[in-house]
């Protein structure tokens, strides 16, 4: 995995790394009633059941790091998003690159549209452009946009 190379390498040069964000499938949403399904049954106690959000996550120990990108989002956000600091032990959870930061000991989100719970088309041969939301997916990068310029100021 290349992102535990990379990780593995800051980490043996003591590069002081703030925050890893994640961009993991951040394109699909659906209006749909019941659109929005979970890894793990009891979150959809809490969270939505119409996938038309974006998801931030983080393990619990990079939690202020997603209470900081949330609260930046939050500013200018025009689409709606959850937030969660998970064990890292809920499937899905550590399923991306800011793993492989955890794992060093440094403080990472994953964004993502949730795909393997809303999306029919996930890692299939008809997982296609023409499937994705553009517009909602720009209001996604524009909210990046201010918080990585806002953890920038930190």
């Amino acid at each position: 995995m290349g992102s535990f190379v990379y990780a593995s390498r800051c980490k043996a040069r003591g590069d002081k790394i703030a925050a890893m964000i994640s961009l993991e499938t951040i394109g699909y949403f659906s209006d749909s009633p019941d659109s929005q399904t979970y890894p793990s049954p009891g979150l959809g106690f809490f969270y939505p059941k119409i996938g038309n959000f974006i998801g931030f996550v983080s393990n619990v120990q990079s939690r202020a790091l997603l209470r900081r990108v949330i609260a930046l989002f939050r500013e200018n956000a025009k689409n709606p998003f959850e937030g969660a600091a998970l064990p890292a032990s809920i499937p899905a959870v550590s399923w991306s690159d800011q793993r492989s930061f955890w794992r060093h000991g440094y403080p990472g989100i994953m964004v993502t549209d949730t795909a393997p719970f809303r999306y029919p088309y996930y890692h299939s041969s008809s997982d296609t452009p023409d499937k994705l939301d553009y517009d909602r997916f720009t209001l996604v990068v524009s909210g990046m946009e201010s918080v990585i310029e806002g953890l920038d100021q930190l």
